[in-house]
């Protein structure tokens, strides 16, 4: 091996790990997702939250579908009923 192509693969090792990678500095126990640092524990009261906010949506979407239906079902009445 010559000189220069040691000197090359130095180079490339080198570039490969400097400068550190963003999962290198945060800790192991972090990771990083869309420039927010999440740590790996959970929180049961976040989970919690996301849980109910979800049921309010699915209950939201079902009164207004329910609404619907009986809007259709009292305006065919009425046309039915002329």
């Amino acid at each position: 091996m010559s000189t220069e192509q040691v000197i090359k693969k130095f180079s490339e090792e080198q570039t490969a790990t400097y400068p550190p990678k963003d999962s290198e500095i945060i800790n192991s126990s972090e990771k990083k997702l869309d420039g927010n640092v999440i740590s790996s524990k959970v929180d049961i009261n976040v989970l919690m939250d996301r849980v109910r906010t979800e049921r309010n949506k699915e209950k939201k979407e079902n009164l207004i579908f329910l609404g619907l239906i009986a809007s259709v079902i009292v305006i065919t009445g009425i046309i039915a009923s002329f």
